[in-house]
């Protein structure tokens, strides 16, 4: 038996279906947050904070700029999550956030 797996990227702003979608980060009251966006809505995020980001002050950058590969409260990163979904048949993508299910479902298998 053959096995496909397709990747689809969808901006988490208008949930469309696109090749140029790129992971965003962005922090806000200690919380950081990753969206998914093609350029014209990452343009429009940029445009909406900018004047808050010309006004703050810089605190420093993280070591990777993008997604984050940090461990989560559990000690697993997203790709050992993820390498672990693909094992138990799960659909998972490989850029954005893991599924909160899929996170709990490897959890509750630890």
């Amino acid at each position: 038996m053959a096995q496909k797996i397709v990747t689809v990227y969808t901006d988490d702003l208008t949930g469309k279906e696109s090749d140029e979608v790129q992971t965003h980060t962005f922090s806000l009251d200690g919380v950081n947050y990753e969206i998914d966006l093609v350029s014209e809505n990452y343009d429009k995020l940029f445009e909406a904070l900018a004047p808050f980001i010309g006004s703050g002050r810089k605190v420093g950058r993280t070591k990777s700029a993008g997604r984050s590969r940090k461990p989560a409260a559990d000690g697993a990163t997203a790709e050992e999550v993820r390498a672990w979904a693909r094992k138990n048949n799960y659909q998972i993508n490989d850029r954005g956030r893991v599924p909160s299910s899929v996170r709990e479902a490897y959890e509750r298998a630890q």
